[in-house]
Parts: C-alpha cells; structure tokens; sequence
C-alpha cells in the first residue's frame, strides 16, 4: 500500500474547480483533502494569488513514479503549460512526501525527487498539510522533522500569507465513493 501527500494549487481559470478535479480523480483512494487556502504567489513572478490545499490518498498498485504519472495526467488534464518557472498554472499537482507501508520513498530519479525537496519552506504546503495531519513529518536533508516545527521556523510573514477561503472541496461521488 502506498500512501502520498499531494500540495495541489491553481492560479488560472475557474481555480476551485482545478482543484475539484483532483479531488474527483482520487475517488475512493482519496483518504483526506484540506480547506482551501488562497496564497500570494511564490517564487517572485508576478502573477495572481492561488488556491492551494493539500490532499492524502492511498492505493496498493501506485509507487512514487505511479503517483507522478498520475499528477502530471491531471495536469495535462487541466491543460497545464510548463514554461515559466514558478510562473502561472493552470494546475499544479506536487508529490510530497509517498511512503511504501511504512517506509518514506527516497527519489531522486527519472524527473522523481521525494520528498518534495522545497516542501519544508512553503508555508502553502505546509498549513493545509497540518489541517488534515496535524501530526505530519517529512524528512529534510537527511533528518526526519515535524511539520509543525518547520512551519515555526519559517517568516511569520510567510505564514500570514496562506489565508483559509472557506471553500470546501466535496468529497468525490458516483460509483467509486
């Protein structure tokens, strides 16, 4: 069994529905999804704010690179470019951390890099990522580190920026829920 954190955010387009996307696609392996949260964009391109949230899903037949063509489908999906970086996305879909039963997938192949090597100091990961394990931990060079404390460390100014919206993405329905 394998089980992802996936950081899910749009900045083009209808976002809340980008988002619901995901959402619907996980159907029955979905296991938890956060509010949404709107965030400045980051990176220093100029740009509108996003929507972010963070899923967790589950499922016995994907690995790490499994999981990775299933963001990049749903990205295609949303007719994602890739030109800018850290610019405008129509959707962007991040593997953050995938454990195989209890061991964390370490990658560092193959366009793979888990876990997610900038993870730990995006507080619009992070926050959403608390909001549905408030226990989370991700490794960072090496070391295991909680959330928690990661997210302490970084600018209050950084954790201001991710604001709660009140949007709620809805659990997935039809034949697989």
């Amino acid at each position: 069994m394998s089980r992802v954190v996936l950081s899910i955010g749009s900045n083009l387009g209808d976002r809340v529905a980008r988002l619901q996307s995901v959402v619907d696609a996980l159907g029955e392996r979905l296991r938890a999804v956060s509010p949404v949260y709107e965030t400045d964009p980051w990176g220093g391109v100029d740009q509108g704010p996003f929507l972010n949230a963070v899923v967790i899903a589950e499922d016995p037949e994907l690995d790490g690179p499994g999981w990775l063509r299933f963001a990049q489908d749903l990205e295609r999906a949303a007719e994602r470019v890739r030109g800018q970086k850290w610019g405008p996305r129509s959707l962007d879909v991040d593997l953050v951390t995938c454990h195989q039963g209890a061991d964390e997938v370490y990658s560092r192949a193959d366009g793979l890099t888990l876990p997610h090597p900038l993870a730990h100091l995006r507080a619009f990961v992070m926050i959403p990522w608390l909001a549905v394990d408030p226990a989370a931990d991700i490794t960072v060079v090496g070391e295991t580190r909680s959330v928690v404390r990661l997210l302490d460390e970084l600018p209050a100014a950084e954790r201001d920026g991710v604001r709660l919206t009140g949007v709620v993405l809805g659990l997935p329905t039809g034949p697989d829920r």
